[in-house]
This record gives C-alpha cells, structure tokens and sequence, in this order.
C-alpha cells in the first residue's frame, strides 16, 4: 500500500514515526500522524488546515494531546462515561502521578531507554493508514495523500478527531474545504 502514497503522505508517515522516536515511545500511533501533518507545508492537508484556522496553533495541539496521552489517551468521552459511573479520571491520574511519577499512565512509553531499528505502528494507526485508502478510493483518487490522511483521522472516533473538532477542524469542514460544497478548493 506505501507505493500508492503521494510524497506528502510518505512525509506524514516517516514524520510520525520521527515524533515516537523523538518522545521516545515504542510505538508509532494516530496522534503521532497527527503532529507530523502539523509539520507539513505546501501540501493539501496543510492548505485544509490553514482554511479552516488551524495554522498557529500547533502548539496549542500538542499541549492537548499531551494531555491526553497523560490521561492514558483517553478521551473527554472516555472520562466523561467513566465520571457517569463515580469514576474521577483526573482523581486518579493525580493519585497514580503522586505515587509512580508524572506520566506514569502515558502508554508505550520506552521506559527511558532509546529503543533502536523500526518502530511498529499501533493497531489504530494502521487502522488510520488503511482507512486513507478507503478514503482516497471514495474520492476517485488512485493515489492516497497527506489530505486522505487527515480526512480518514478526523472519521474516526478517538483523542486526535476530538483534539482536532476542539480546534474546528472536522471531517465534514475539511470535505467541504478539499472538495467544494461552499468553501475554497486545495489545489
């Protein structure tokens, strides 16, 4: 499937796995796809994410799913469901930090030590890849780029959609930035 990636999207994926290894995780997952589609520049997902507001606020984004890879990556459903059953989240991610250490919950953390060769990607990330070539193929695109990315990640439940619906980004404007219906058209 990676031979039917445009340039851009190569640079999503290969960008991804440099943010686990940069925060020294054992695993590549969505929300490190996230972050390197931040990166990118000149290309149509950065063209849909500057339309709809986003460009400036990549810090902005990563403090928030820092946040939630603090939580153990779930999210504001997860702890909103959890708190309809007496559970506080934040209660005991307080109480798990005090006794083992500030992101004790953050998950595929590498324990320190520099983990060297290919990191794998997570279940839901090649869920995510697979999912931006469904995407494509509903756009009669034979290609899959950095824009089916973004579009098959805002479809999905989890932190990053949510993260990304927080700061206006969703699937339905980005349809409507990428392939009309009322807003500007990437190119």
């Amino acid at each position: 499937m990676f031979e039917r990636f445009t340039k851009d999207a190569r640079a999503v994926v290969t960008g991804a796995v440099e943010h686990c290894e940069g925060a020294g995780e054992k695993r590549v997952d969505e929300a490190h796809l996230l972050l390197a589609l931040l990166d990118r520049e000149g290309s149509r997902a950065s063209f849909a994410l500057t339309s709809l507001g986003l460009s400036g606020r990549r810090d902005a984004v990563a403090r928030d799913l820092a946040e939630a890879r603090r939580r153990g990556g779930l999210s504001r459903a997860d702890a909103e469901a959890l708190a309809g059953i007496g559970i506080d989240l934040a209660e005991i991610v307080s109480r798990v930090e005090e006794a083992h250490g500030e992101g004790a919950l953050v998950a595929g953390r590498a324990g320190g030590v520099r983990r060297l060769g290919r990191r794998p990607f997570t279940p839901g990330a090649r869920d995510l890849l697979a999912a931006s070539l469904r995407t494509a193929a509903a756009h009669g695109d034979r290609h899959i780029g950095d824009e089916h990315l973004l579009l098959a990640l805002t479809a999905r439940p989890g932190v990053p959609a949510e993260v990304l619906a927080d700061h206006g980004v969703t699937h339905e404007a980005l349809e409507r930035v990428l392939w009309g219906g009322g807003g500007a058209k990437a190119g």
